[in-house]
């Protein structure tokens, strides 16, 4: 598929149509947003807007989920217009965090991560013991408290519509690595996260069979295309297994409404 092809099939299917568990989807003439149904934020993933109308779009999202007193996140895409939308929201007291590159790997193509050798260290995981397993490892990689992360993980895990699919690897009863996969329905993508490996055991292939036994399934499955939010470190080495760069994105929080 060529690069306008697919950017549209993801703005289409990932940013306008999905429809996501525990949440509400609503459409205006100006925005498509999630109206979260348990403790997690809103989220509006797309938007149609002039530079003349943007305030007063935004200040009318503001008031809406004041209302409900949800705080939300609003993602910006670098080809959304306005093209000052980051600013605009920075100014009305959004917090702007770390951009992150979409990064989308089309297997209907020659693709060398359904070639790529799986360590057998690998293997699906199917507890939710295992899924703590993750947080325990996301944890001790990054310094930080993943907890929310474990109970949506779990929850999604026990939800079949969800379509989660959670890899890891074992050395000596231990997890090493770790990854997962969302399939979502009705669209020809799959969605893939985390990736996170211990210092001690980088650069032994555990991320490229990851990569490679997530790729195998969503071709299997019938999915097409791979995407990925990835970081400024994980960008190059997604390009160097096949994966092409379609734009950076901009998680935008609002300011918390109590």
């Amino acid at each position: 598929m060529d690069r306008v092809t697919i950017l549209d099939l993801f703005n289409q299917h990932l940013r306008v149509g999905l429809i996501e568990p525990n949440s509400r989807r609503e459409r205006t003439d100006s925005v498509v947003r999630k109206v979260s149904l348990s403790n997690e934020p809103g989220f509006i993933s797309y938007s149609e807007m002039d530079e003349a109308h943007a305030d007063k779009v935004i200040e009318e999202q503001i008031a809406y989920y004041k209302n409900l007193k949800q705080q939300f996140e609003w993602k910006v895409f670098d080809y959304d217009q306005p093209l000052d939308l980051k600013e605009r929201l920075q100014k009305k007291g959004f917090t702007l965090e770390a951009s992150e590159a979409l990064m989308i790997s089309d297997l209907t193509e020659a693709n060398q991560l359904l070639d790529t050798q799986v360590l057998p260290e690998v293997k699906r995981l199917t507890t939710e013991q295992e899924i703590w397993d993750i947080i325990k490892l996301e944890e001790e990689v990054w310094n930080d408290n993943y907890q929310d992360l474990g109970q949506r993980l779990v929850r999604d895990f026990n939800d079949s519509s969800a379509h989660l699919s959670l890899y890891g690897a074992y050395v000596n009863g231990k997890i090493v690595s770790a990854a997962w996969m969302y399939l979502h329905e009705g669209t020809p993508f799959a969605s893939l996260w985390g990736g996170s490996t211990l210092a001690d055991y980088r650069k032994r292939g555990y991320y490229s069979s990851l990569l490679a036994i997530r790729a195998r399934e969503a071709s299997e499955k019938g999915y097409p295309l791979l995407i990925v939010d990835a970081s400024p470190m994980s960008k190059p080495i997604l390009e160097k297994h096949g994966f092409h760069f379609y734009g950076y994105s901009t998680p935008c929080m609002s300011p918390k409404f109590e």
